[in-house]
């Protein structure tokens, strides 16, 4: 895939640290920082999308409108318990 250079602010500190941290993973800064950014990507993509057993079942279910949750969790268990 082609790169785009890109320029980035940082303190000098952090910048001195993640250099360090690079060269000690014998990679480049650059490098690093990109995978950092796929693999928080691609992170957020999984907690983003429900699973395929969830995405099966949306829909199977109608719940009452106007409710909270709470609502409906302490009718769930009136009708239960009887309460």
């Amino acid at each position: 895939m082609p790169t785009t250079k890109l320029t980035l602010s940082a303190d000098r500190e952090l910048l001195a640290r993640a250099k360090k941290l690079a060269a000690e993973e014998g990679t480049s800064l650059s490098s690093m920082f990109a995978r950092m950014l796929e693999a928080v990507l691609r992170e957020r993509r999984k907690a983003g999308r429900p699973g395929p057993l969830t995405r099966k079942a949306t829909g199977l279910a109608r719940l009452p409108r106007g409710k909270s949750d709470s609502e409906l969790v302490a009718d769930a268990l009136a009708d239960k318990y009887g309460a």
